[in-house]
């Protein structure tokens, strides 16, 4: 019985971090090792991967935080509503993962550090005041994301200040999520799907350029195709009736295609090895995300 109770505890606490997104949060790492030319022969930065874990968990662990009297209401299953996570050991729990992401990419390099710090704060500035904005709710948790990437970029300074700008792509692609998801509860509008495609399409068509840029665009190609369908079909559906089941769906499917996209970024600049590992995380999300909450 008291096995029983521990192993239902710890599904709580991992049902806050939302594993299956954790594993994209590395898949994000990887990308950004990838663009700036980190040759994987040198070492095993693990602290980034231990970093991004870190920041990417304590930040959806205080989303349940700032989010606990709303979900009372709205979504009284999950875990702190629902009694089976205490509010004080959820918030320390969530504060303890992103202080950790913090110091775990101090360890690799202040610069990592730097980039770690800033997206834990904006973590914090979306968790407890842009997230209910229709304007700085995408925005700030793009950004968010796209400091996940420059952290895996971190790993090679140098190449950092030549390709920050790609950081700008998954801004936009989260951006795009988040719209999406603001009437996962409720319904959307039409309105804020249609914008979210458009983003989406802004997306891809900068992944071909780079991809084409580098050499490699006829064989990148496939992977933003992929992604393209994972992502349309159920933002399609969402869009010929918008209600809130189907936009969670179309939310998920943004959420765990990350990992397809970052497959993509992998093969635009030749690192096919790297893109075999970040695909085989795909199951393994999937496979999570049927275990856990994506959203």
């Amino acid at each position: 019985m008291t096995t029983w109770l521990n192993t239902s505890k710890l599904k709580s606490y991992l049902q806050l971090t939302r594993p299956a997104n954790l594993i994209t949060a590395v898949a994000d790492i990887l990308a950004g090792m990838v663009i700036a030319q980190f040759l994987f022969s040198e070492y095993a930065p693990y602290w980034l991967v231990l970093s991004t874990l870190g920041l990417y968990g304590g930040g959806v662990v205080l989303n349940d935080v700032f989010d606990a009297r709303l979900d009372a209401v709205e979504r009284p299953e999950r875990p702190i509503p629902g009694g089976r996570v205490p509010f004080r050991s959820a918030a320390i729990f969530g504060a303890v993962l992103l202080i950790s992401g913090v110091v775990f990419a101090a360890l690799l390099s202040s610069l990592s550090g730097r980039i770690a710090l800033v997206v834990a704060l904006l973590t914090l500035v979306y968790n407890r005041w842009a997230k209910h904005s229709v304007v700085a709710g995408p925005l700030v948790m793009g950004l968010c994301r796209g400091g996940n990437l420059l952290l895996g970029m971190s790993v090679v300074p140098l190449s950092l200040h030549s390709w920050w700008p790609l950081s700008l792509i998954p801004v936009t692609y989260i951006s795009a999520i988040t719209l999406v998801s603001q009437g996962e509860v409720h319904g959307g509008n039409r309105k804020s799907l249609y914008l979210a495609a458009v983003l989406y399409g802004l997306v891809h068509a900068a992944q071909l350029a780079v991809a084409f840029d580098q050499g490699n665009g006829w064989i990148a190609l496939p992977f933003v195709l992929a992604h393209a369908w994972m992502i349309g079909i159920p933002l399609w559906k969402a869009v010929e009736n918008p209600v809130g089941p189907l936009i969670g769906k179309a939310v998920k499917a943004g959420v765990i295609s990350l990992i397809v996209m970052n497959a993509a970024w992998c093969v635009a600049f030749g690192y096919w090895p790297v893109a075999i590992l970040v695909v085989l995380l795909l199951p393994l999300s999937i496979f999570l995300g049927k275990l856990f909450a994506v959203t």
